[in-house]
């Protein structure tokens, strides 16, 4: 019976960590997520810097 009440404790146990490792795991895609964003724009920003910088150089 010990035994028993013991495997039940542990699968409780394992679906709890199951839970907190998915829960931990969806907050680290969403905090990549909004990295990933973040990097794009300021690539996207460098970029248009560095666009407009050659077209006035070009036009003087």
């Amino acid at each position: 019976m010990e035994k028993q009440a013991q495997q039940t404790d542990t699968e409780i146990r394992d679906r709890e960590m199951d839970e907190e490792l998915a829960d931990v795991l969806t907050a680290i895609s969403v905090v990549s997520k909004r990295l990933a964003r973040k990097l794009t724009m300021l690539s996207r920003q460098d970029r248009k810097r560095a666009e407009g910088g050659n077209s006035d150089e070009q036009d003087k």
